[in-house]
């Protein structure tokens, strides 16, 4: 749509427009076209799922439990984990975002998409723990458009790890009788 509206700003500006009468469908169908939907914007699932190796699906509030015993989860910030926010009021959907650097035991830089702008993806964005545990349950998040930490405190599941869960093998005990003893019941 951009190449469109400098085509407008040409030498002959609108002009051309006047003089061509069938060029405004034309100018209508690309601008149409060079314009994304709403639906197509990205996400912060997919764009999580693509740049932590993490292969989960659904809405990132399921995305905590969805993880068990397939994914290690803990509640330390390691570089490429998936940070795992709890749904609440501002985030009904809950938020992943992958953690790009770790600064301190309550500071820490993310990679994500979708938060400070519909569809937008930021990297390198603070994010502090301020749980009074300590514990990563609570941040704030850096929100571009304020060029500040946000003043919403957003609850946190905790991290999931790249590297696979461990298997949990199933105990299986078989009973030895001999042949014997069972006949006849």
């Amino acid at each position: 749509m951009i190449a469109s509206i400098g085509f407008l700003r040409g030498s002959n500006g609108i002009g051309v427009f006047l003089r061509r009468p069938w060029l405004w469908p034309l100018a209508l169908l690309l601008s149409v076209m060079v314009a994304q939907p709403a639906q197509a914007r990205l996400q912060c699932v997919p764009y999580a799922r693509d740049h932590s190796g993490i292969e989960l699906r659904g809405n990132a509030h399921l995305w905590w439990g969805a993880a068990e015993g397939r994914y290690e989860r803990g509640q330390e910030p390691e570089v490429g984990a998936v940070m795992a926010f709890r749904s609440s009021r501002a985030m009904p959907l809950g938020h992943v975002a992958v953690v790009a650097q770790v600064i301190d035991e309550r500071h820490i830089l993310i990679d994500h998409a979708n938060w400070s702008t519909p569809g937008g993806i930021e990297t390198g964005v603070p994010v502090v723990d301020v749980s009074e545990a300590g514990d990563w349950s609570e941040v704030r998040v850096w929100y571009g458009p304020s060029g500040s930490l946000g003043s919403r405190h957003n609850p946190v599941a905790g991290f999931i790890y790249a590297g696979s869960a461990p298997s949990v093998q199933p105990v299986i005990t078989v009973a030895q009788a001999s042949l014997p003893d069972n006949i006849g019941g």
